[in-house]
């Protein structure tokens, strides 16, 4: 029935804003989807509304990010051999740490979120749930999420977990997204932080690859998070966000669209060495794919033409889905790494 869709992206563990906001659900013309519907005004109804507001508060649809990133990140980290039980505590630790994220942004963001027509329906904005009530529950799940983190794995990932949270809601919530258009590049390294959790979980320590995947992650963000913001430019002119589609014309967003998608096809190679070659073939061809249509969204906007940036916003989520995807099945059936035919 009722809850959020998504990225980006960019938050935590998530974009279009922020890493939470670009990962929200649309329909496929571009309309977001409610965060609740209504039901029936019963006891039950009511207890309901408010369960249901709850859960809206933490966007479960942008939580999808960390499944996509986590599992893959520890899966590479122990080549196909992490114990599943691992894989769920840390996952479900890595959720209430997302889910806390979420509801502390919901608190910060809830006077903007009011102005804009696409986040006017979460909980705070139509004064579903009280916020000192939100709040307490944000960092209830914050220290959830670091207890059960290093009670299940270990101190790291717990740590990195609550750094995480604190980065996102104070330094980009609170001084990066309504101050400069660069608020989505530096703020989107909390989506990127589910894969060195996840690593860390594994091994109590953060390898190259980690940092690769943490990249891959931070360079996808922004082109991610622009192509939907360039559909809602006029939400966050109203809001006082300074995006760059708020601040800049088309050909210069367009533009830094492609110079980030090139950078994250990039990043996404210098990971082969680590993986096999289902990997490889992967990165190349769905790499490809991105580059296009990035390139095609440019060359329309310096052509004078229509565009819809959406598309590459719907498009840029499969790509990430595809690269991780491929990464956690070349760990999975432990083919040879393309550097051991090297060495």
């Amino acid at each position: 029935m009722p809850i959020v869709k998504q990225a980006s992206g960019h938050g935590f563990m998530t974009s279009a804003g922020d890493p939470g906001d670009a990962r929200q659900g649309l329909h496929r013309d571009g309309t977001p989807v409610t965060d609740v519907v209504a039901p029936p005004a019963t006891v039950w109804g009511k207890v309901s509304a408010t369960v249901l507001a709850y859960i809206a508060l933490t966007k479960p649809r942008v939580i999808e990010l960390l499944l996509v990133a986590t599992i893959p990140a520890m899966l590479l980290a122990d080549r196909g051999s992490v114990s599943p039980l691992l894989i769920l505590s840390t996952l479900f630790g890595g959720w209430m740490g997302a889910a806390s994220a979420h509801t502390l942004n919901c608190v910060v963001d809830a006077d903007i979120d009011k102005v804009m027509k696409r986040t006017a329906r979460r909980p705070l904005a139509r004064q579903a749930v009280p916020t000192r009530h939100a709040l307490v529950f944000g960092l209830l799940l914050a220290a959830a999420s670091f207890a059960w983190l290093w009670w299940r794995a270990n101190l790291l990932s717990g740590l990195l977990v609550i750094a995480t949270i604190l980065f996102y809601v104070i330094v980009y919530s609170k001084i990066l997204k309504r101050r400069t258009w660069q608020n989505v590049v530096w703020g989107g390294a909390a989506g990127c932080m589910p894969v060195l959790v996840g690593w860390a979980a594994v091994t109590g320590t953060i390898g190259w690859q980690a940092i690769v995947m943490f990249l891959i992650i931070f360079f996808w963000t922004p082109p991610h998070t622009w192509a939907l913001a360039m559909r809602y430019k006029e939400d966050y002119r109203a809001a006082g966000v300074p995006m760059l589609p708020v601040v800049a014309t088309e050909e210069r967003v367009t533009r830094q669209i492609l110079i980030y998608s090139w950078a994250t096809v990039l990043t996404t190679l210098a990971l082969v060495p680590a993986a096999g070659a289902i990997y490889a073939a992967v990165a190349v061809l769905a790499g490809a794919w991105f580059l296009a249509m990035a390139h095609r969204l440019y060359a329309g906007v310096r052509a004078g033409q229509e565009v819809k940036p959406l598309r590459l916003f719907i498009m840029s989520n499969n790509y990430l889905a595809a690269i991780f995807f491929g990464l956690a099945i070349d760990a999975v059936i432990n083919l040879p790494t393309i550097a051991s035919y090297f060495s």
